[in-house]
């Protein structure tokens, strides 16, 4: 008897007659198997993250926890997630992707809700403004909040924008990046974790000593500046910031916070082109561990403002802040005399020597590259919005403007001082006077300034345990000049080797002579060269036409000064005609 073979063609094709749809089973089957998926939907992505975030955990509790977590984000029940785990276990990414429900493209939410979330979306896209459907879901949020409902959930409001964005993009043929990227966390560190959804919730708050050297307005060599720096965690952008000498205080990270705080404002002398548009007040603080950020002044300050501060885990959480110094450094620094650069061992032998720049310079310059430049960079996590645009959509609410007054308590705060008659103070050898503290006089108060014109001061009062505010008292004959703590400091040392009393009016008098110097330090060589040679006289007029001179203005020539006698020119000989006639 024949032995068959292990491949028979006959029994193949029995086997395909008894069953005529075995090739479009296999199909199906192999196309299930070998399916590779290239890009996540919004909405897979956020199935994605929630699994990958309760596969990670590592104990039974945590494990429920998440998933209690998830059923909020995704707006599903906790069974739902479950069968979610299941396939995803046993068919890999593919359930996430094939997953589709039975009244898929219709919404289970109130229309006016929908309206609301297009609406917004819309609104918030307008011009070159931009808004992402996370922006949409924390706004419905708030809505929801203020409604008294239940909030849609996040995953409802993609669902309910997906059709738009994807008839944008056809339009645009570029991808939407809102949802690229996960989101951020901060660690602190007693334990809690800082989800970052939304503007002015959490801002970082660091020191850095800047590379570069500066002089002051003699033009002598100081030393590199500190700069303290608030930002804005969610959107990446600067909120505010104080550059001076000053090592890292409690008091420096309070005049930086109260900066970030109050609407900013500046004059003509900045030449911005945009503005600096962030304020509000955080609602927590995140800082290192550093002596200036543990003091009881930042405390009080927190407990008054009513936001929370919070210490980093590890160094590694303040990357933000880091990276923003380095860019400072590197891509504005770097390009002006005086420039040290990071490393010492690099550092060119002429810096020092070829600064000229000073703190006030430098602010200016620092405030223009912040403004027009670094908050107007396009975000990386969105690729379509600026840092600012990120920060104004991502608003929660509008921020409360908070009054200037309620701010002083960021201000630097010196000892007690007696009120004498007249309402007279005297603080740093300067005199101040209101009218209004007359009826204090003899009575110790406390004084808070700015360092960056201390012509003013604000005169408080203890009552109760609780500063009262009574009057701003202003410099005697200082009132409309502008004096920082450092000018006065650099006026009281040139009064002190010069001999001279320390008053307003030596102090005045010092100020307005080196301003004096200065200016005519900055002249150019050309200008100072034809200042002293006296080329016109500035009373004389030159007449229309040179033939039109008359009687008066030939006497205005001659009497100038700067009028001098027309040169004889030297006679010139003919020597050809001279020996012609001598031999003739």
């Amino acid at each position: 008897m024949e032995e068959s073979s292990p491949f028979d063609p006959n029994s193949l094709e029995s086997s395909i007659d008894e069953d005529d749809n075995f090739d479009e089973v296999q199909e199906v089957e192999e196309s299930q198997a070998y399916e590779i998926v290239t890009e996540l939907s919004p909405e897979a992505r956020l199935k994605m993250e929630a699994i990958q975030n309760i596969l990670a955990a590592s104990d039974r509790k945590t494990r429920s926890q998440r998933i209690q977590d998830a059923t909020k984000k995704l707006g599903v029940t906790t069974r739902t997630i479950q069968r979610l785990l299941k396939k995803y276990e046993e068919k890999g990414l593919s359930a996430i992707t094939l997953t589709e429900r039975a009244d898929k493209g219709c919404y289970r939410i109130d229309p006016q809700w929908q309206e609301f979330i297009i609406k917004t979306y819309k609104e918030g896209n307008k011009g070159s403004r931009k808004m992402t459907p996370a922006q949409v879901a924390l706004r419905a949020a708030v809505e929801a909040d203020i409604r008294g409902e239940q909030p849609p959930s996040q995953m409802t409001v993609y669902r309910v924008l997906n059709p738009l964005i994807e008839k944008e993009e056809q339009k645009q043929k570029v991808r939407n990046t809102g949802w690229k990227g996960t989101k951020l966390a901060h660690k602190t560190r007693d334990g809690q974790t800082l989800d970052i959804k939304y503007s002015n919730q959490v801002w970082q708050c660091d020191h850095t000593k800047l590379d570069i050297m500066l002089v002051d307005q003699n033009g002598e060599v100081l030393s590199r500046p500190w700069l303290t720096k608030i930002t804005d965690s969610y959107s990446r952008c600067i909120m505010g910031i104080h550059l001076g000498f000053d090592a890292p205080s409690s008091q420096v990270g309070a005049l930086a916070l109260r900066h970030a705080i109050l609407p900013k404002r500046y004059d003509l002398e900045f030449k911005l082109h945009c503005d600096w548009g962030t304020y509000g007040v955080p609602e927590h603080l995140f800082t290192d561990g550093g002596k200036d950020f543990k003091s009881d002044h930042l405390k009080q300050i927190a407990f008054q403002l009513g936001f929370e501060h919070h210490l980093r885990d590890r160094p590694s959480e303040g990357g933000i802040e880091e990276r923003s110094f380095g860019t400072i450094n590197t891509a504005f620094l770097s390009g002006f005399e005086g420039y040290l650069g990071s490393n010492i061992q690099e550092r060119p032998k002429t810096a020092e020597a070829d600064a000229c720049l000073t703190l006030k310079e430098l602010h200016i310059l620092l405030v223009c590259y912040i403004v027009d430049n670094y908050n107007q960079r396009i975000d990386a996590r969105t690729g379509n919005q600026t840092r600012f645009q990120r920060w104004e959509s991502g608003l929660s609410k509008i921020p409360a403007i908070i009054p200037e007054r309620e701010l002083d308590i960021c201000l630097h705060k010196q000892t007690r001082r007696t009120i004498y008659r007249g309402g007279t103070i005297s603080f740093n050898n300067i005199l101040y006077r209101e009218s209004v503290l007359a009826g204090y006089a003899g009575e110790n108060v406390i004084l808070r300034y700015d360092p960056r014109d201390i012509t003013t001061v604000w005169v408080y009062r203890v009552e109760k345990g609780k500063e009262v505010f009574l009057a701003a008292a202003h410099a005697i004959d200082l009132e409309t000049e502008h004096l920082s703590f450092d000018e006065l400091k650099l006026s009281r040392r040139h009064l002190k080797e010069q001999g001279k009393a320390i008053s307003n009016q030596s102090i005045y008098s010092e100020v307005r002579a080196r301003d004096a110097f200065i200016k005519e330090k900055k002249k150019s060589r050309q200008t100072r060269k034809k200042e002293e040679q006296g080329i016109v006289h500035p009373a004389y007029k030159a007449p229309k036409n040179k033939f039109e001179f008359t009687s008066e203005s030939t006497e205005e020539i001659l009497s100038s000064p700067e009028a001098k006698p027309e040169q004889k020119r030297p006679k010139i000989f003919n020597y050809d005609q001279l020996i012609q006639d001598y031999e003739g």
